[in-house]
C-alpha cells in the first residue's frame, strides 16, 4: 500500500508522536478526504499505510491520500471535540456528516419595565431571557399563545407599545393586561412574568401554589375582583397542564434521540422536552453513511478496538456522530434518552464542553420509554418517507428517459432545461429557463431573459432569441473543443463533443412549451448552431387544452407521442413545464409592474405637473403610448416644449 505514496508523506507518518490527536487526509486537489481521532497518532495513522486494504472502501480512500495534517491534543475528549468541529467545517468525503441546519428558534422575554414575549432566532445574549431551543417555529408560537392565555403578557413591538393611547384587541379578548395604557401595575406584571418563566422552566406546581396564596390573600382583603382574576388564571393553567399528557416532574429538560438505518440512508429523530413539556420532533438525515461506516469499521479492525468496540453497529456510529456534531452549537440538556448505547467517553467530552453534568439513558423505563418509542416510530416514518420520495423521483426520471428513448451516461446527472415565453399583449416579454437535474428542480440555476427588438407578441421570435442567447456561446465552445488537437497519446480528451462534456455542458433534453411552431423555431436555431436536434422536445397541449392530454413533439422528425394521462414520464414533463410557466409569469409581472410604476411617475420629471401629465396620457392613450411616442410627437402636445419633450423621452427609455 505504501508504494503509491510519496516519501515525504511516509516520513511524516514515521515521525508522528505517540500522543492523542486528530489527523486529516487530503487528496491531490486539496480536498479533504477524512478526519479522524486517535489516542495514539503514530499507531493509528501508520496502520493506514502499512497494512494491505486493497479491494475495500478504506483502501480506495487511502489510494487517494496525497497530503496529511495532524494536531496533537491533551486528551481524548479534546480530540473528539476537535474532530467533530473539523468535520462540520471541512465536510470530508468519508465521514458521517450532518449538514448544518437552520438555527433553532427560541422564546424570548425581552428586557423592559413591561417585558414582551417574542419569537426569536439567532445568537442569544445576556440582556434578555431566552427559553428553548424549540424544534420548530410552530412550537414557539404555540407556547407564546399558551402564555398569553394564562399570564396575559404583551407581544407588541416596543414602538407600538410606546405610542398606544388605548388597548388593542388582545386586551379585549383577554390575551393581554394592557400595560401600554397603565391597566396593570409594574409589580403585578412583573409577578406574571416571573410565573411565566417558572412555568417555562417546569416549576408548575410552585406557580400554582403561589397563585393560590395570592388569591386567598386578596379574598381575605375582600378584593374579590383581583381574587377572581387569579382564580381564572389558575383554572387556565390547570387546563394547560392537563393537556400536556407527557408532563412529568422529574424530567424538565430532556432530548430523546432515536436512529434508524435502512437502504444506505439514516435518520436521527430528535424529540425535545423542555420544562416538562414535549415540544415536538425534528428529523436529521446524514450523508456519507455507507462509506464512513465501512471505514470506521476498518479502523476498529486494524486497531484491534483502539478506535471503539469491534463490530460497532452503523446505528451507534450515526448516533455518536450526531451527538458530537449537534451539541457543538446547541445547548445540551441534563438528560439524553438514547436508542443506542454510545460511548461513555463521548458523553463525558460533550459534558466537559458544555460545562454541565449530562446523564445518558439507554433502555429507559416508564415515561422515558414511551418518549423513546414515539421517537423511534417517527424516525422510521421519516426515513421511509425519504426513501419513498427518492425512489419515486428516480422512477419518474427513469420513466421519462425510457419514454423518450434516451440513453444518458448517468441517470442521477440527467439534465433537462425547459423554456417558456410570457407577456401581456406584447408588453414586458420575458423568457424563462428552468433546470431539472439530480431528480429535482435546481432553483439556483433558473434564468430569466428580457426579450427585446421583436414584434410585440411574436412568441416564435422570442423563443429564437432566448435559445440563441442560451446556447450560442456553448455551441462555440463545443465547436472549439472539437477542433482542438488531440492531447498526446490519450487522444480523446479534447475531441469529445458529446452533450454533457465537462467543458461544454449541454442538457440531455431541451423542452419547449409549445407545439410544432415552437419546435420548428428551436430546430432552426439548433441547426444554425450545429447542435443535435434529438435534444429538442415540444410539449403540445392536447384536445381542449386539458391537463393530462399533452403530446410530445420531436424536432428530429419522429411522430409525436401521447404518453397517457397516468404516465410517470408525462407527470414529470408537466411538472417541469408548469415550473417554467410559473417562473416566466412571475418574472413578467414583476417587470411589467416595474415599467408601469416607473413610467407612471411622469410628475417626478421636472416641469411635469398634474395638468401636463393628464394631457400626455389623454393624447397617447396611456403611459405605454407616451413611451412609444417620439420626441417630436411629445412636443406637439399643448404646453410641452421641445426641451421638456426630450426630458420625458429620456426618462421613459
Amino acid at each position: 500500500m505504501s508504494e503509491m505514496h510519496s516519501d515525504q508523506l511516509l516520513s511524516e507518518v514515521a515521525a508522528l508522536p505517540q500522543l492523542p490527536g486528530v489527523y486529516r487526509y487530503f487528496d491531490a486537489a486539496g480536498a479533504v478526504l477524512y478526519v479522524g481521532k486517535a489516542r495514539n497518532l503514530k499507531k493509528r495513522v501508520a496502520n493506514y499505510f502499512q497494512k494491505n486494504h486493497a479491494g475495500t472502501r478504506i483502501g480506495h480512500m487511502i489510494s487517494k491520500i496525497a497530503r496529511m495534517e495532524t494536531t496533537v491534543v491533551r486528551s481524548e475528549a479534546e480530540a473528539l471535540l476537535l474532530e467533530n468541529n473539523l468535520i462540520k467545517t471541512l465536510k470530508p468525503r468519508y465521514n458521517i456528516l450532518f449538514r448544518d441546519d437552520k438555527s433553532y428558534p427560541y422564546l424570548k422575554i425581552a428586557s423592559h419595565t413591561f417585558p414582551r414575549l417574542a419569537y426569536y432566532r439567532g445568537a442569544v445574549d445576556r440582556k434578555h431571557r431566552y427559553f428553548g431551543p424549540y424544534p420548530s417555529a410552530w412550537a414557539v408560537k404555540e407556547s407564546i399563545q399558551l402564555l398569553q392565555k394564562v399570564f396575559k403578557l404583551r407581544t407588541c413591538e416596543d414602538t407600538v407599545y410606546a405610542n398606544r393611547t388605548r388597548p388593542c384587541l388582545l386586551y379585549q379578548i383577554k390575551r393581554c393586561t394592557g400595560p401600554c395604557v397603565g391597566y396593570i401595575a409594574p409589580e403585578a406584571y412583573a409577578q406574571d412574568v416571573a410565573n411565566a418563566e417558572a412555568f417555562l422552566m417546569g416549576d408548575t406546581q410552585a406557580v400554582l401554589t403561589q397563585l393560590e396564596a395570592r388569591m386567598v390573600s386578596h379574598a381575605e382583603k375582600l378584593e374579590f375582583e383581583q381574587a377572581a382574576e387569579l382564580r381564572n388564571q389558575m383554572s387556565a393553567l390547570s387546563r394547560v397542564l392537563h393537556q400536556q399528557s407527557v408532563e412529568i416532574a422529574s424530567d424538565k429538560d430532556v432530548d430523546i434521540l432515536a436512529v434508524k438505518v435502512q437502504g444506505g440512508k439514516a435518520c436521527v429523530n430528535l424529540a425535545m422536552v423542555r420544562g416538562g413539556r414535549h415540544l415536538g420532533d425534528r428529523p436529521y438525515f446524514p450523508v456519507h453513511v455507507e462509506d464512513a461506516a465501512q471505514i470506521q469499521h476498518g479502523e476498529s479492525a486494524m486497531e484491534g478496538g483502539e478506535g471503539g468496540p469491534l463490530g460497532e453497529s452503523v446505528e451507534v456510529q450515526v448516533l455518536e456522530a450526531f451527538i458530537a456534531q449537534h451539541y457543538i452549537d446547541v445547548p445540551v440538556p441534563a438528560t439524553l434518552v438514547l436508542s443506542e448505547p454510545v460511548s461513555r467517553e463521548l458523553i463525558e467530552a460533550v459534558a466537559q464542553q458544555a460545562g454541565t453534568r449530562i446523564t445518558a439513558v439507554f433502555q429507559p423505563r416508564e415515561q422515558r420509554r414511551h418518549w423513546l418509542e414515539m421517537a423511534q416510530t417517527n424516525a422510521g416514518l421519516q426515513l421511509a418517507r425519504l426513501l419513498a420520495e427518492e425512489g419515486s423521483q428516480q422512477a419518474r426520471t427513469r420513466a421519462l428517459v425510457d419514454a423518450l428513448e434516451l440513453a444518458p451516461d448517468d441517470l442521477d446527472n440527467f439534465r433537462v432545461e425547459c423554456f417558456d415565453i410570457s407577456h401581456t399583449a406584447g408588453e414586458a416579454t420575458q423568457a424563462s429557463c428552468v433546470v431539472f437535474e439530480h431528480h429535482t428542480m435546481q432553483n439556483r440555476e433558473y434564468r430569466r431573459y428580457n426579450i427585446e427588438g421583436i414584434t410585440p407578441g411574436d412568441d416564435y421570435a422570442a423563443m429564437r432569441q432566448v435559445l440563441h442567447r442560451r446556447y450560442g456561446k456553448l455551441a462555440e465552445a463545443m465547436a472549439a473543443e472539437m477542433d482542438a488537437p488531440p492531447a498526446g497519446d490519450a487522444g480523446g480528451a479534447g475531441t469529445d463533443a458529446r452533450p454533457g462534456t465537462r467543458a461544454a455542458r449541454m442538457p440531455d433534453l431541451v423542452l419547449v412549451d409549445g407545439g410544432k411552431g415552437q419546435v420548428s423555431m428551436a430546430r432552426e436555431v439548433f441547426g444554425e448552431l450545429g447542435l443535435p436536434l434529438s435534444l429538442i422536445v415540444g410539449v403540445e397541449k392536447g384536445e381542449g387544452r386539458k391537463v393530462g392530454l399533452e403530446e410530445l413533439v420531436y424536432a428530429d422528425g419522429r411522430e409525436k407521442v401521447y404518453l397517457g394521462r397516468d404516465s410517470a414520464a408525462l407527470m414529470l414533463v408537466a411538472q417541469i413545464r408548469d415550473e417554467a410557466h410559473r417562473f416566466a409569469i412571475t418574472g413578467m409581472r414583476a417587470r411589467r409592474a416595474k415599467v408601469r410604476v416607473g413610467g407612471s411617475q411622469l410628475e417626478d420629471i421636472p416641469g411635469i405637473g398634474p395638468k401636463r401629465r393628464a394631457r400626455l396620457l389623454q393624447r397617447f392613450g396611456g403611459i405605454r403610448g407616451v413611451a412609444a411616442a417620439s420626441v417630436e410627437d411629445i412636443a406637439s402636445v399643448d404646453g410641452i416644449a421641445f426641451e421638456l419633450a426630450e426630458e420625458i423621452y429620456r426618462a421613459l427609455h
